[in-house]
């Protein structure tokens, strides 16, 4: 799903590099990290995970990318926004921004307010203590923000198999999203979400976040940019959604820790099966709201 010719996204939302905040506890996303936890439970403490972790880390190399002011990324055409990932990103959280606007107060009477997005390459420091390119794409609740580094992308495809593409990527981005939105909601603070397994509160609202990314994938290409009176995208093509479902079924708990461990232990989902993870998407793109994306009170997952 690419950027409507003619679109143009204000620099200073996105920023890159780390710094300190208070500490807390990573919550949503995370997915290297599940990766690397699963295989430390099913090899026991006597297992060597130093060579997964350099591998899943790589070198963040992204390329030059336009950079303003306090360390934040600047100005993108739709055209910069199409082939670059930090515009990609940058373009990508606008629209976010603007579809939750309005939705939130709509649905729940709750005010939407923007999350810091920071895009870091190797190794940042956080709300929730250090993170490096192994924890993948996460929420930290303490601090409201998003954090990726764009190297996760190609983990997405080598590592975990997804097809890979535009809507893939933005999933990600729309799932951290979710977090943000359910933290607003107070569904953060509603679930336990130190356990794991097939009907624990982790794996609801990590399906939660995922049929809340479905319904702004819905939108995206009727949301307007309220700075320019442009539509932020273009339709999405059926490669599009097929290359979004291919994400989300690469991260579902069954498929990863079969191919880390040639095993599946539902005991210790955090974030649902491919299936499900697939069928929350797919509830929020068709037709899905607040109310129907409430993972947490659902009978069935």
């Amino acid at each position: 799903m690419t950027f409507t010719e003619g679109g143009q996204f204000e620099g200073g939302r996105v920023r890159k590099g780390g710094g300190s905040r208070r500490t807390g506890v990573i919550a949503g996303g995370g997915i290297g990290a599940v990766l690397v936890a699963l295989l430390a439970m099913f090899l026991g403490g006597g297992g060597d995970l130093s060579g997964l972790t350099s591998a899943l880390t790589g070198d963040g190399t992204q390329g030059q990318v336009p950079v303003g002011e306090g360390g934040f990324i600047g100005d993108c055409t739709a055209v910069q926004a199409n082939i670059d990932p930090e515009c990609e990103l940058s373009a990508t959280v606008q629209s976010l921004d603007a579809y939750w606007a309005e939705v939130l107060p709509a649905q729940a009477g709750v005010q939407y307010v923007q999350p810091p997005v920071e895009s870091f390459s190797m190794a940042t420091t956080t709300g929730c203590g250090s993170a490096t390119a192994d924890t993948g794409p996460f929420y930290c609740p303490p601090d409201q923000t998003i954090y990726i580094d764009l190297s996760f992308y190609d983990d997405l495809v080598q590592r975990f198999g997804s097809s890979g593409g535009p809507l893939a990527r933005k999933y990600v981005v729309a799932h951290e999203m979710g977090h943000h939105i359910e933290n607003l909601l107070g569904a953060m603070d509603a679930a336990q979400r130190g356990g794991s397994g097939a009907e624990s509160d982790s794996v609801r609202i990590e399906l939660m976040a995922d049929c809340l990314a479905g319904m702004w994938a819905a939108h995206a290409a009727t949301t307007v940019d309220p700075d320019t009176g442009i539509v932020f995208m273009n339709p999405p093509t059926q490669q599009d959604l097929d290359d979004a479902v291919s994400a989300a079924q690469a991260v579902g708990d069954d498929r990863i820790q079969r191919a880390s461990t040639g095993q599946v232990n539902p005991d210790l989902f955090t974030h649902g099966t491919s299936q499900q993870r697939v069928e929350w998407f797919a509830r929020g793109y068709n037709g899905g709201t607040l109310a129907t994306c409430n993972a947490l009170d659902a009978a069935r997952l």
